[in-house]
């Protein structure tokens, strides 16, 4: 069955590999991203692969009125869609004992990690809920299961993002929307481009999170995972 999919922060690494193997697999993509002018010429700009089958909208994911606007925009492009597949995140290493300077980068953390996803689902929820067989992906991460080192806001934001999905999943499943919380430990993306402890070789690759998500979205409502844990390196 071919998706119509909205996929969040698709202007590169995990968003994009996802965005590029969901067209190669014959899938109608609207992307919100930050910057779409990034994306012209490659093989996701709608001039070289077709209106038809993508859409370039201006996403942030914290303005409410972005969100409502590519919710419409994909609307009026493709007269529905049955997927959305939450990509869009940020990081900082705010600890426990922070100062009252890093007081806002907690908030912009919760601000774009939780409640991001949160109106972004929100808002796609009647769409998807018609369809029958709808899906919602969000990329969590393994700081969403378990804490490590000192980062005590992005953890946080992830822990919460991670009771949002069981509640998605709860609140969904009489409707038919199915959905799959993806923790990967270290991507090879720019987020971790300062990690020393994994090779940039050894981590997950964001083309294997796209392969992931291709396979989720060929899968009957009576066999979708509902947690993914990625590892890459030995978690205890």
């Amino acid at each position: 069955m071919k998706r119509t999919i909205l996929i969040s922060g698709g202007n590169r690494g995990i968003g994009k590999s996802i965005a590029i193997k969901a067209l190669k697999d014959g899938h109608r993509i609207s992307l919100g991203v930050r910057n779409p002018s990034h994306l012209y010429g490659s093989i996701l700009d709608p001039e070289v692969s077709g209106v038809e089958r993508i859409l370039l909208n201006k996403y942030e994911a914290n303005d409410e009125l972005s969100a409502t606007n590519w919710i419409k925009n994909s609307i009026n492009r493709f007269g529905n869609f049955d997927t959305l597949v939450n990509c869009a995140g940020i990081f900082n290493n705010v600890g426990l004992n922070f100062n009252n300077e890093e007081r806002k980068d907690i908030d912009k953390l919760i601000q774009v990690n939780l409640m991001g996803p949160w109106l972004l689902t929100r808002l796609a929820w009647s769409e998807l809920a018609k369809h029958g067989q709808g899906r919602i992906i969000v990329l969590v991460s393994m700081s969403g299961k378990r804490s490590k080192s000192n980062l005590a806001g992005y953890t946080v934001s992830k822990f919460a993002l991670m009771g949002l999905c069981e509640t998605m999943r709860n609140e969904g499943w009489s409707s038919g929307i199915r959905v799959t919380a993806i923790c990967p430990s270290w991507v090879n993306t720019d987020m971790a481009a300062n990690i020393n402890m994994v090779s940039k070789q050894s981590m997950t690759q964001p083309e294997d999170i796209g392969s992931v998500c291709s396979k989720l979205l060929e899968l009957p409502n009576s066999c979708i995972p509902f947690e993914l844990k990625l590892n890459c390196n030995l978690e205890i």
